[in-house]
Order: structure tokens, then sequence, then C-alpha cells
């Protein structure tokens, strides 16, 4: 009997796992908080590594389609000082193993790949609970319920899945990024536009960064990152744009004025960006009939591993779903010690590029990281 599959949160992980499962013929709904697919941007670009994200496209049957989405030339990488020297200059020689997409590309081939009645928008979670004999009832805010023999939490972050398994809650990880965008740079912003070239720049000082990225067309996406507590982000006001844009660019005195542009002629505000995270090693005790993919599972400093691991994690659960179809709780089981050790590498690996990237060292730290100088 294959046990239909009740998968809450319609991001890359859930959506990958619904895809592979439909193609095992196992049946999956996945319910979604977003009232609809455009009902949110959906972030910028995201490189798809050629160890977890594409294998996961591979196993979801979709990496032609994936392969039509990349956009040339974005794997190219800058790393400046904060006076605009060029420390490195690597172009995208197209030998990387990382293309880049837009993630909400990314998230339509999928979506698109999967019958018109898998997921179910506009289902927010608010409570769930324990059934017994591996069943788990879910509660959405409509007062609305479900009951399933399979509960996958493919919920991001704030997980209301993971209660279920661990008393494991986000903390701060002690850095923030801000969010602006520039728009059509090479015509209205040209300078900033040739600071950050045709991939990823990185212009860092210890403790901060102005980090951007070229997506599709002239946009320019821009993160700027801060070793800052909690309590001094909440001394900007960030519903008063241009005053939070004012203080914001005060720490970067001195810097170079192509890349403060990245933040003064900003096209839209200023949006606060706080990292979170889960302890390194996050794991659980076997829960029959729930587990966790993705954010929900092992939330950790950004790194272009993310949205990697959630797809990688959703294709492997699939693949061990359709292996054992007459028990669940081995394929669950063997899927969680795999994911469990990985997960656990992945943010070891996330902490040190952070500290490759914004500790005392940088920019040679990042430099150095890159060409193999660590």
């Amino acid at each position: 009997m294959r046990t239909p599959v009740t998968i809450i949160g319609g991001g890359l992980g859930g959506l990958t796992l619904a895809r592979v499962l439909h193609i095992h013929g196992i049946p999956a709904t996945v319910y979604e908080a977003e009232p609809s697919p455009t009902a949110r941007a959906q972030g910028g670009m995201l490189d798809i590594h050629d160890y977890n994200g594409q294998p996961a496209l591979q196993a979801a049957g979709l990496i032609d389609e994936f392969r039509g989405l990349i956009l040339e030339g974005r794997e190219a990488t800058r790393v400046l000082a904060p006076d605009g020297t060029v420390l490195l200059d690597e172009p995208d020689d197209g030998t990387g193993g990382r293309p880049e997409v837009q993630r909400g590309e990314l998230r339509r081939i999928l979506l698109d790949s999967l019958p018109a009645d898998t997921v179910r928008w506009g289902h927010k979670v608010s409570g769930v609970r324990a059934l017994g004999d591996s069943r788990h009832e879910v509660t959405f805010a409509d007062g609305t319920t479900i009951a399933t023999s399979l509960l996958v939490g493919a919920d991001g972050a704030w997980s209301r899945i993971r209660p279920l398994l661990s008393p494991a809650t986000p903390e701060y990880a002690d850095i923030s990024f801000v969010e602006t965008y520039l728009f059509d740079a090479d015509t209205r912003h040209p300078a900033s536009a040739k600071v950050v070239g045709g991939g990823a720049l990185f212009a860092l000082s210890p403790g901060k960064g102005i980090q951007a990225h070229r997506e599709s067309g002239g946009t320019l996406h821009t993160y700027l990152a801060f070793r800052r507590s909690q309590d001094w982000f909440s001394g900007i006001d960030f519903t008063e744009p241009a005053a939070a844009t004012a203080r914001i660019v005060q720490e970067f005195d001195g810097w170079a004025p192509e890349l403060t542009a990245l933040i003064t002629d900003a096209d839209t505000a200023p949006v606060l960006r706080p990292i979170y995270t889960l302890p390194m090693e996050h794991q659980w005790d076997r829960v029959p009939g729930v587990t966790l993919l993705g954010d929900a599972a092992h939330l950790m400093p950004a790194s272009g591993e993310g949205a990697n691991l959630a797809m990688y994690d959703g294709a492997e659960l699939g693949k061990a779903l359709a292996a054992h179809p007459e028990d669940t709780e081995a394929a669950l089981a063997e899927y969680e010690q795999a994911m469990f050790p990985r997960s656990a590498a992945a943010a070891a690996d996330a902490v040190r590029i952070h500290e490759a990237i914004f500790g005392d060292n940088a920019p040679q730290g990042l430099t150095n990281m890159i060409t193999g100088h660590e």
C-alpha cells in the first residue's frame, strides 16, 4: 500500500519531494501558506550545485528544464577591498559546477511538473498534534483539519511541524543582512554595474560587507552584512526607508562611492534579514509517521547550500519511500540516518565560510578560501 504523503510547505524542498513521489506513483499533497504561486517574490539567485541540487533535479526528471534556466556568466566572482581595490576577479569560464538560476523560475518548473491539484494554496498551519498509531492531525488557520499517517515538515526556519520531533528553536546567529535592489543598472547605475561585474561581488572588512549579485537583465541584488546584535538593529527604523538608508550607509563611511551607491541609489526600501540557525548537529529520535527536510531540519548560516540541501533532502526522502513501499518507518529511518551527518557537515562548512567572509581576516580570508590558500 502506498501511504499518501502530506507535505507542509511549498518551497523547493517540499516540491522536489512531491515531484519525486509523483514519478514513483506515490500520492502526495502539499499545503502552502501563501495564497498563490505569485503571492510573494521568491528571492534572488541560487547556485545549484553539481553534488546535491543538480542530482536532486535529476531524480525529479527536470535536469533539462533546469539547464534552460541557467543565466550564463553568473558564476563570476569578484572580491574588493573597501576602497574599491580588486583583490580577486574570477571570470565564469563555463567550467564551474554551480550554475546560477532565479529561485522563482526554479520553483515554477517544479510546480509545472506536478498534477494541478497537488498544491493546496492558502493553508497556513496553526497547530499540529499526535493522534497515536503514527498519525497526526494538522489544523489550519481557517479552522479546517486533516489527519495523516505520513507528515513531512518542509516549512522552513519557523517550522510548525518541528516540535513534534525536537524542542530546538532557531537562535540569532549574530549577523544580519540588509537587502536592496538596483534595477536597469547598466543604464541607470553604470558605475555600480561595472563594479559588480557579471556575477557576484564581495566588498568586505572585518564584521561587515557589501555583497551584490547580477541577476537577470540589469538587476543588481545587494545584501549588506553586519555582525551586530539585534539590539543594534532595533535602533534603526526600517519603516522610514530614507532614514534607515542614511543610518546604514554611515557604517561604510570612506568606502568607494561605486560601492556605497549600491545602498544610497537603491530602487527599493532596505529590508532587514536577520540570520537564525539551529544547533549544528541538530537531530532527533525517530518519531513514527513524521519527519523534516530543509531549513525545518537544519537551519544554518547562508552559504549557498540551503536550497540545494532542501532539494536533495526531498529527493532522497522520495527515493527512500519509493524503495520501501511496505515499510514507511524503514524509509524514514534510512533517510534521517543519512541526512543528519550530511547536514551537520554542511553546517560546519557554513560557519567556516562565514568566518572567512566576515571574520577578522576579511577580505583576505575569502580570497584565501577561493584560491585554496587557507
